[in-house]
C-alpha cells in the first residue's frame, strides 16, 4: 500500500467517523430539545447512538493504528539497543494485528448468532440486528486489513534484518520528532 493509499484510507475513515458523530450530536441536541420544550421523544436516539459508535470504533482503531498514535509507554525503550527496539516495534504490530483479528472473529460469530437467530434490538423500532451488525461487520474490517497489512509489511523487514528500516516505520517518534510535527501542524494552522 503505498502513502497516498494510506492518507486516503485515513481521511476515509475520519470523514466517515467525524460525518456520524456530527449527526448523532446533532440528534441527539434534537432529541433533548423536544423532551425538554415539548415533552416529546423522537425514540430510538439511543440505538442509533449504539449503532453510530459500532461503526465508528473500528475506524478510529485504523487511523490510530496507521498514524501510530496508539499508546506506547516507552519510559525504557529509549534505553535499549536497535535490535531489541526493533523486536519491540514487530511485537507491537503483531499485538495489534492479533487483537484486529480476534475482534473481527468475535463479529463475525456475532452476526452468524445473530442471522440464525433472526435477533432484533429490544427497542422501539424493533430493528432486525443483522443489518446494523453487517455494518458493524464491515467496519471491523477496515480496521483488520490494514492491520494484517502492517504486520506483512514489519515481518518483512525483520525478516530480511532490516532493523532499522523496521524501528523508523513501526518504532515510536523521538520527543524531538514529536515536537517538530507538533509545530508543523500549528504553522500549517
Amino acid at each position: 500500500m503505498s502513502q497516498g493509499h494510506v492518507a486516503r484510507y485515513k481521511r476515509m475513515a475520519s470523514n466517515v467517523f467525524g460525518v456520524t458523530m456530527l449527526s448523532l450530536a446533532v440528534l441527539v441536541t434534537i432529541e433533548t430539545l423536544l423532551r425538554k420544550l415539548l415533552s416529546v421523544s423522537l425514540g430510538g436516539v439511543d440505538e442509533l447512538a449504539g449503532y453510530s459508535i459500532a461503526l465508528s470504533a473500528p475506524l478510529c482503531f485504523a487511523v490510530a493504528l496507521l498514524e501510530r498514535s496508539h499508546i506506547r509507554i516507552n519510559i525504557l525503550y529509549i534505553y535499549l539497543r536497535p535490535r531489541v527496539k526493533a523486536w519491540l516495534d514487530y511485537l507491537s504490530v503483531l499485538s495489534l494485528g492479533v487483537l484486529a483479528l480476534f475482534l473481527f472473529g468475535f463479529t463475525v460469530k456475532t452476526v452468524l448468532e445473530t442471522q440464525a437467530y433472526q435477533s432484533i434490538a429490544q427497542t422501539p423500532w424493533a430493528t432486525p440486528l443483522i443489518y446494523p451488525q453487517a455494518v458493524w461487520l464491515a467496519s471491523m474490517a477496515l480496521f483488520l486489513v490494514p492491520a494484517l497489512w502492517l504486520q506483512i509489511r514489519a515481518l518483512t523487514l525483520l525478516t530480511k534484518g532490516q532493523m532499522a528500516a523496521l524501528s523508523a516505520e513501526f518504532g515510536p517518534d523521538t520527543p524531538e520528532a514529536e515536537l517538530k510535527a507538533e509545530l508543523e501542524d500549528l504553522q500549517r494552522r
